[in-house]
């Protein structure tokens, strides 16, 4: 029976070891799972911890202190970290950030020092306490630095890519920046503006959203009335930093980032938007002033309109004889502008010793025929005689009846060029501007039919050197006396000008100062040519080009390049000593000298040709 009850015990016994054995297992699977649960938490919250800067003495996730942005301020310091001082304004704790982020350990286990984050300075401190920081001894220091030269470096070429030479003029002439305070203004009204939606939801800062508002009223009244720093109230330093307090206050809010953001983005957008179009309205006035008449030159042409039909006038005995006399020598000037033709005919007669022999022709329209009229009989050019014609009153006798004849000025073309050689093949482009004949122009036959050689002159030109000489050039048979512009060839513009081209090596010619043998002229009827291809091309202004270039193809005769010295109507940089050696200076482009928008330091070759004391440019205020 014991046996029994004790097998029976041992049974239960081992039924009873037996279950233990069996639950066993479970618990520790619920232990593994637990673990493993334990890590992917863990795993999950250290890198949130990181990234919220919680390991930083846990501070909060929004809007870092306004301290930052000094950070790009003292860029150049990061070259050489010994030169910091405690006068410079800079927050430690973003090369802490840095330093954190390279790692605390270089490569041959060697500890880096940490740069300590300087407290603000509390009350009864000077200065705050001096900061050592050295920079990581591994390879990752000099990474980033070079990196930031190298985007550097790469903005630099991107900036002279895209804008030219302007950028290389900018860093050459720049200058202090002007108005401070109003730049400052407008950078804090842009911050202002940004915090002051996010701020507005918030209720529990109603007073700090009507404090910002305010502030920004404040400042748009005052920058609605004043541009410049010394139309600025006195008292707006105080408005200004109460500005800054209110931002200040603003950053230490926390805010929804992305609702800053978004306002931030906005603002930007706005701000690009109005950049573009005050680009576009510059542009659209920029060509608005060369093309339109200045006040005060317009008020000398009405002038003498009236004064001419007012005052009595001679009766040009025998001079017409004068005017056709083959004998003499002839310029020819197409012009609107009363001041221009004076500054051409003065400045011409005053280089010749034998000015007698001279007689001017300027051709006008009859808008301001009275007013040339007028002005060239009060004005005399020592012994030159000057001949104003009406080009819309001549009765040619190959013109078509019925088709008003109207005054064309010499157009100028823009052209961009560069190098096409393989040896230089990132030269940057040039522009030049190339003046070339109107429709006008090939008049001269017909209204110069007495004439065997004229010299012509366009209304933009300086002259700085007696012009007998060209009358005596022989041209080898060739109809046009001019300077080449050998940048620009017509195989250049085959693409341009058609199949038409005879050479492609031609060099490209210009206007400005001309020596036309009408002689030969008439014998190879270069005006028939040209008005065959104007009908067959028919493109307006550029068909003008085309057929000037087409009509002179193996007629033109390369004046030598110490007559004519060209750019000073749109160049900044050209050589002084090549100005003052030309014979002429040609103000081609749109920069004009009698124009606002003219180089002043071109300017002065031009205007000394004037009387300032001409009673009509004392009235009128011209003073160009």
């Amino acid at each position: 029976m014991k046996g029994g009850v004790g097998g029976g015990g041992g049974g239960c016994g081992g039924g009873g070891g037996g279950s233990s054995y069996a639950l066993h297992p479970k618990r520790r699977w619920k232990g593994f799972v637990v673990a493993v649960l334990g890590l992917v938490i863990l795993s999950m919250l250290v890198p949130l911890i990181f990234l919220l800067g919680l390991h930083n003495g846990f501070h909060s996730s929004g809007y870092v202190s306004e301290s930052r942005n000094s950070v790009p301020r003292s860029f150049d310091h990061y070259s050489n970290p010994r030169t910091w001082n405690q006068s410079e304004s800079f927050d430690f704790s973003s090369v802490k950030d840095v330093t954190e982020s390279l790692g605390k350990e270089d490569g041959n286990g060697t500890i880096v020092e940490e740069a300590t984050q300087v407290s603000p300075p509390k009350k009864g401190l000077s200065t705050p306490p001096p900061v050592v920081l050295k920079p990581p001894s591994g390879t990752n220091h000099t990474k980033i630095v070079a990196e930031v030269i190298k985007s550097v470096g790469e903005s630099e070429k991107i900036c002279e890519l895209k804008f030219g030479s302007y950028c290389l003029w900018r860093q050459e002439h720049r200058e202090d920046m002007k108005d401070m305070i109003v730049k400052k203004l407008k950078d804090r009204l842009f911050v202002a503006r940004a915090y002051y939606p996010s701020v507005a939801k918030l209720p529990a800062h109603d007073k700090l959203s009507r404090e910002l508002k305010q502030n920004i009223q404040e400042l748009e009244r005052v920058l609605s009335e004043a541009s410049t720093d010394a139309e600025l109230p006195l008292q707006i330093q105080k408005k200004l930093n109460r500005m800054e307090v209110a931002i200040t206050k603003a950053k230490s809010v926390t805010l929804d980032c992305n609702n800053v953001d978004k306002k931030l983005r906005q603002i930007l957008d706005m701000t690009e938007d109005e950049a573009d179009f005050h680009t576009r309205q510059s542009a659209f006035l920029y060509q608005l002033a060369i093309h339109t008449t200045p006040k005060s030159q317009h008020c000398l042409s009405m002038r003498l309109t009236v004064e001419y039909f007012k005052s009595p006038h001679d009766i040009e005995v025998q001079q017409h004889e004068k005017y056709m006399n083959p004998a003499l020598q002839h310029y020819v000037i197409f012009s609107k502008n009363v001041l221009a033709s004076t500054v051409v005919i003065n400045s011409t007669v005053m280089h010749t010793e034998e000015s007698g022999n001279q007689v001017f022709h300027v051709l006008t329209d009859g808008q301001n025929y009275f007013a040339m009229k007028q002005w060239f009989s009060r004005n005399t050019f020592r012994e030159a005689m000057v001949q104003v014609v009406n080009i819309e009153d001549l009765n040619l006798d190959h013109h078509e009846e019925g088709t008003p004849l109207g005054l064309s000025l010499p157009l100028e073309f823009r052209i961009s060029y560069g190098s096409a050689t393989n040896k230089l093949p990132t030269l940057p482009m040039r522009t030049e501007y190339l003046s070339i004949f109107s429709h006008s122009h090939y008049l001269l036959p017909e209204i110069f039919q007495n004439l065997k050689k004229v010299v012509i002159l366009d209304d933009d030109i300086v002259v700085q050197q007696d012009l007998s000489a060209l009358w005596s050039i022989n041209m080898e048979g060739k109809v046009n006396g001019a300077m080449e512009f050998c940048a620009v060839r017509l195989g250049h513009l085959k693409g341009y000008l058609g199949e038409k081209v005879v050479d492609g090596n031609s060099c490209a010619w210009m206007s400005g100062l001309n020596i036309i043998d009408l002689v030969s002229w008439r014998e190879q009827n270069v005006t028939g040519k040209y008005r065959r291809l104007i009908q067959e091309l028919s493109m307006g202004e550029e068909s003008a080009l085309q057929a000037t270039l087409l009509s002179f193809q193996d007629l033109v005769f390369a004046l030598d390049d110490n007559w004519v010295f060209p750019g000073l109507g749109h160049n900044y940089d050209l050589n002084t000593q090549a100005i003052r050696r030309a014979a002429v200076l040609h103000y081609n482009g749109n920069m004009k000298p009698w124009l606002e928008l003219g180089i002043p330091k071109y300017r002065k070759y031009w205007k000394k040709f004037l009387n300032p004391d001409e009673r009509y440019l004392t009235e009128c205020n011209v003073n160009p």
